[in-house]
């Protein structure tokens, strides 16, 4: 998530035990100082399967370390106006903003120029994660969907937005700023050694913040869902700052609506779930509710982000358009014109990332997501149904999207200060802190779901210090997850959280238990300055790899664990940009094979890849099956791309206009990206 678009205020007003206390109590019990055993030391060359619980099975790409080992020297830092690399590498930039994807599109005008209906067929802005989607399981051609978190007016238009008294003048602006945001559909096709895209190839196409969506699952067809544009509460338009992404094992793209908030504004009082998630009581981020009533407005696209009550019913007004945010939405990229759908039962609040766990045939689909706040939560989806190998490539794979993800269990993290966790499940009979059950509070799972925040606070989850994007180890099963920073702790340390204004934030990891509530959990690296106390720079790590707010995060299926980061830390940004890190945790292990975390002894297993350009957020991850091409996205530059080839800077007196884009990485001799 950029922190151009972050909202620092605390929603979370619950008396939980905050993770900072956690880690600080579980620092007195283990030695991660030194970088001792944690939570990998039973699970790196274990059967911990990430499902429902474990089952013992080693089923997966297998327990045992990776052979993939890292042949590239860590890259020194760089405050420059082009991306850096290591040495043998070619870097190109690919499908930035306003790329047209079909003959409705006008090619991209430097001054900002092109229209609402241009960019309606073109890239969005400020790209963010992304996956690649292979044609006929080739390495050379595929499907590139790529999130569009939110927009710069500054830079989308000529000369800024047009806005007076407050309010916004000009709709094909504000038009064009809702067809900016979305999710992006591109073919790529790979032409010798360059990457291309395939102009008007019929599977390209966009979802913006206007495009018709259907509901599933709980929410579906309930009446807190209820809109003059959907009386039956079964559809909503658009999806918004999608940030966090990911995929599933049946072959659809899931992209994450994650500070969606922001969007929406509601002058009058409050309900519990609009207050516990955000949204504003005075403006939005864009002002596009400034123009309801416009003369030029069409089917109240601009009044429906104004959640102020005003008709009798909510067949007319939009008290409850936000209510279609906050949620996992499921894409098929294979198919042309198909609906995206927005997957209820896996809870509702500012996603970011969504991560399927190791499958096991006969066992549940698991997939974990992070609340992105600071004091949030991180979550779980168990399926209903038993995962079912046959489902790996359906005729229909939306439906199949029917069957995992609109029935389960979701469940929220507890982390225990003796290296264990427990999984609280967000159901009706769930007991909550206070000796009741849910069902004291909520009506209804549909209820429980609108407020899946709310509902955690009340079973004693474990607030975190910005949870964002999750990965598994596809060779031990373990899972990881970034947390980017909390500079609002200025009282308590904890176990998880050992430092006072954690401005660097850290990477925890954890392993499901015997039972679908039970895991395990420690930390495996600490971001810092190289020239922090020891205390502070718990990992040692040098300049080589020194390195803030951990914020993407990507295993790779050889076991390379890609980190990406948003930095804050001056201490950091002195040095260097924005940047992406590599390791390969399973390999970290002593002399009696428990597995390590990062620290001074071993730092040098993780090393600097890759660095963005000045003023630009390193998000994005995706690679090529074959893995000689990596994709990574450019969110937000300041003066950049100067060229198609990412590395060449911008020359010293020239202005470019800002292009988020993807950059592709190939090694010179053609071989695999890393190692």
């Amino acid at each position: 998530m950029s922190k151009e678009t972050f909202d620092s205020r605390r929603f979370n007003r619950s008396k939980n035990t905050p993770f900072e206390q956690v880690l600080e109590a579980n620092l007195s019990r283990r030695s991660i100082l030194k970088g001792g055993v944690g939570v990998g030391a039973m699970t790196a060359f274990g059967a911990f399967g990430l499902v429902g619980c474990n089952d013992g099975s080693n089923s997966g790409t297998g327990s045992e370390a990776t052979p993939a080992t890292l042949n590239f020297n860590s890259i020194p830092g760089s405050l420059t106006d082009a991306v850096s690399i290591p040495e043998g590498y070619v870097a190109q930039v690919l499908v930035p903003w306003g790329t047209p994807l079909n003959a409705l599109g006008t090619p991209w005008q430097e001054d900002g120029s092109n229209t609402s209906d241009d960019q309606r067929n073109a890239l969005g802005m400020h790209h963010d994660g992304m996956h690649f989607f292979p044609i006929n399981d080739s390495s050379t051609d595929g499907l590139l969907c790529i999130n569009h978190e939110y927009i710069d007016p500054n830079a989308l238009h000529p000369n800024g937005p047009s806005v007076s008294g407050g309010v916004r003048t000009d709709v094909d602006e504000v038009r064009k700023e809702i067809n900016a945001h979305g999710v992006s559909v591109v073919r790529i096709q790979l032409v010798g050694e360059t990457w291309a895209i395939v102009d008007n190839d019929p599977l390209n196409r966009r979802y913006t913040a206007g495009t018709v969506m259907d509901i599933s699952g709980p929410m579906a067809y309930s009446q807190s869902l209820v809109t003059p544009f959907s009386p039956d509460g079964s559809q909503t338009r658009g999806t918004l700052n999608n940030c966090g992404n990911g995929y599933t094992p049946w072959g659809t793209y899931l992209t994450c609506e994650e500070n969606w908030p922001g969007y929406f504004v509601n002058t009058d009082t409050l309900t519990e779930d609009q207050q516990r998630i955000g949204i504003s009581t005075s403006t939005t981020r864009y002002l596009w509710e400034t123009l309801a009533g416009s003369a030029q407005e069409q089917v109240d696209e601009f009044s429906r982000f104004n959640l102020t009550p005003s008709g009798s019913s909510a067949t007319q007004d939009y008290r409850n358009e936000a209510n279609g945010f906050g949620y996992i939405v499921e894409i098929d990229p294979y198919t042309a014109n198909s609906r995206a759908v927005k997957r209820t039962a896996m809870g509702r609040f500012r996603h970011e990332g969504c991560t399927f766990g190791r499958l096991v045939e006969g066992q549940p689909v698991v997939f974990y997501s992070g609340h992105d706040s600071r004091f949030e939560y991180l979550y779980k989806f168990v399926s209903a149904q038993p995962w079912d190998a046959a489902d790996e490539k359906p005729s229909n794979r939306l439906s199949i999207g029917d069957k995992y993800l609109d029935n389960g269990t979701l469940y929220v993290a507890r982390f225990n200060d003796d290296n264990s966790g427990t999984w609280l499940p967000l159901t009706l009979d769930s007991q909550t802190i206070e000796g009741g059950v849910l069902a004291d509070t909520f009506a209804s799972l549909a209820d429980i779901i609108l407020n899946t925040a709310g509902a955690a606070d009340l079973l004693g989850a474990t607030p975190m210090d910005r949870p964002e994007w999750c990965s598994v180890d596809p060779f031990t099963g373990t899972a990881y997850l970034t947390l980017t920073n909390n500079t609002q702790r200025t009282t308590d340390t904890n176990a998880a959280n050992p430092r006072l204004n954690n401005k660097f934030g850290h990477v925890i990891r954890w392993d499901e238990g015997d039972s679908v509530s039970e895991f395990s959990w420690d930390i495996f690296v600490f971001g810092s300055a190289a020239d922090e106390e020891q205390n502070v720079n718990i990992s040692g790590l040098t300049e080589l790899n020194q390195f803030a707010s951990p914020d993407g995060l990507s295993f790779d299926k050889r076991g390379i664990l890609w980190i990406q980061t948003d930095n804050g830390a001056d201490e950091v940004t002195q040095y260097t940009n924005d940047q992406m890190l590599a390791v390969v945790p399973s390999t970290m292990a002593d002399s009696d094979g428990n597995a390590e975390t990062v620290n001074a002894n071993n730092q040098a297993d993780l090393r600097r890849f890759f660095v963005g350009p000045n003023g630009c957020e390193v998000t994005g991850f995706t690679i090529s099956p074959d893995y000689t091409s990596l994709f990574v996205n450019i969110q937000h530059p300041g003066n950049w791309p100067y060229s198609e080839d990412a590395t060449q800077q911008t020359p010293q007196g020239v202005s470019v206009r800002p292009r988020a884009a993807t950059v592709v990485i190939r090694r010179e001799d053609g071989g695999e990206i890393g190692v």
